[in-house]
């Protein structure tokens, strides 16, 4: 949640292991475990692996913590003043954080704040899944490039608490939909084009102009001939145009 393990990162039992003094078989434990809860993988071959969620799945995580967070919220009936004042110490936090350089603190509280409002509206068990749900949406941040501004995200957490403190629930709960809209929206999540090549046709397409072409001559065939005859010099042809 500090984003300082990237999407994709290895993840070994031998350096986990020296790194924390203790037996293999530990670690091995915690790293099943965190498998468990969706936030690493395992591959026979490869090892272990922070998850790098694929644009499925991003969209799903984002939709359970949408469902999650505003039932969450609708489902209370009220908020007490030692949930409200927890808050609010959580928040000041968040606001020093924002304008500290300490960027893992800061992204860590920011996500913290939705597992903290769990707990303080009493589901322990809605902020264990919030909190391993957190997590994967800030992999899905670093992955898919996220541009949301964290003092945005910090503001918008005041005003959820501001809403609860004055015991507007359905306020709150819009402000939450909103503003987890807003994190998402701000995710490059593109629709795939369907070209499964589109990505490398782009990075190998020709630097200068297209294919050389021979007059009278639009075939396979021309390709061949233009590359066997054309001096590399004059031309720009090259294996990526066959894509």
């Amino acid at each position: 949640m500090a984003q300082k393990l990237a999407p994709g990162a290895r993840l070994g039992e031998q350096q986990l292991a020296m790194l924390f003094d203790c037996s293999r078989t530990i670690v091995r434990e915690a790293l099943t475990g965190l498998a468990a809860r969706g936030i690493v993988t395992v591959s026979s071959r490869r090892g272990w692996y922070v998850i790098e969620p694929s644009l499925g799945e991003a969209r799903e995580a984002f939709e359970a913590r949408r469902v999650i967070e505003m039932g969450l919220i609708r489902c209370t009936t009220e908020v007490s003043k030692g949930a409200i004042k927890q808050l609010k110490s959580h928040l000041s936090r968040e606001k020093a954080a924002v304008k500290g350089s300490d960027v893992g603190l800061r992204s860590f509280l920011l996500g913290d704040f939705h597992v903290c409002l769990a707990e303080c509206l009493g589901n322990s068990l809605l902020a264990d899944t919030l909190r391993d749900f957190t997590a994967r949406t800030t992999l899905i941040a670093m992955l898919y490039q996220s541009s949301h501004d964290a003092a945005q995200s910090c503001d918008d957490h005041v005003k959820i608490v501001q809403a609860l403190e004055k015991g507007d629930l359905i306020l709150a709960e819009k402000l939450m939909q909103t503003h987890i809209g807003n994190v998402q929206a701000t995710l490059k999540l593109h629709a795939s084009s369907g070209d499964p090549l589109a990505e490398l046709r782009s990075a190998l397409s020709p630097v200068s102009s297209p294919l050389v072409k021979t007059k009278g001559k639009n075939s396979a065939q021309d390709l061949h001939t233009s590359l066997s005859t054309t001096p590399p010099e004059e031309s720009s042809t090259y294996l990526g145009a066959l894509l």
